[in-house]
């Protein structure tokens, strides 16, 4: 599960239990998990003894296998870290990103600046089976964006970069040779995330290399009235077969 639980969280630790619970997954990567002890409450709640998260970082993690290693790692000239968890005896590896907010030129230019590092930084490390998931905060190819449903602020910021910005980050990925994971078991799904009451953008994502998409057994973003309720961000669950 990838869950973007916003602004670290805190009090809001039950309603977040309910979604994780609904959905039982044995690992969850958080973005927005700045707050340590709230990451501890929901492993502890969700019976995960391996969890982790940093001050100021926003991505962690907790887990119900055992967890051979993790690092957030931070690419040369990025502003933002990922996260690297290994399960152990698994055969695979996760990477955890949260990109660049805001709708902008400037912005989907620094996000795809991160993106790239972190696919040099992947290539160097890492040549099996492996999955990059988040919250990216950008539109895949071809996503409608209706604009008349964003937030003033955003649509200001949308103005100052001339009214449209050219998605590429995703197309990055793609041109990477991954594949997404909810776009190919849900074709005509439009799969939005945010904002999780009334949702019209789809901002978090699962990536596994193209060649490994059969390993994709299922995709789905959370709908419940619970996940509408606990974050600003609806969850997604993928499940994939490691062997």
């Amino acid at each position: 599960m990838t869950y973007n639980i916003r602004q670290g969280g805190a009090g809001r630790e039950d309603a977040l239990l309910a979604v994780i619970r609904s959905c039982d997954p044995d690992l969850v990567i958080f973005q927005e998990a700045t707050d340590p002890a709230v990451i501890r409450t929901l492993a502890q709640g969700s019976a995960m003894p391996h969890c982790a998260a940093m001050p100021k970082l926003s991505l962690g993690f907790m887990s119900r296998v055992p967890i051979a290693s993790h690092a957030w790692h931070r690419p040369r000239l990025s502003r933002h870290a990922f996260l690297e968890l290994v399960p152990q005896d698994a055969g695979v590896r996760f990477f955890g990103v949260h990109l660049s907010a805001q709708f902008a030129a400037l912005t989907e230019r620094r996000r795809l600046f991160e993106l790239r590092a972190l696919i040099a930084a992947i290539r160097s490390e890492q040549r099996g089976f492996h999955a990059v998931t988040g919250d990216f905060n950008t539109l895949a190819p071809g996503d409608a964006l209706d604009v008349a449903l964003l937030p003033h602020r955003v649509k200001a910021m949308l103005w100052l970069s001339g009214g449209r910005v050219r998605w590429r980050t995703i197309q990055q990925m793609l041109d990477s040779g991954y594949a997404d994971a909810f776009r190919a078991v849900h074709p005509g799904d439009p799969g939005y995330t945010l904002p999780s009451a009334s949702p019209h953008v789809r901002l978090d994502y699962v990536f596994v290399p193209s060649a490994d998409l059969p390993r994709v057994i299922r995709c789905d973003v959370v709908r419940s009235d619970d996940a509408a309720e606990a974050s600003d961000h609806l969850p997604v669950i993928a499940e994939l077969a490691l062997h």
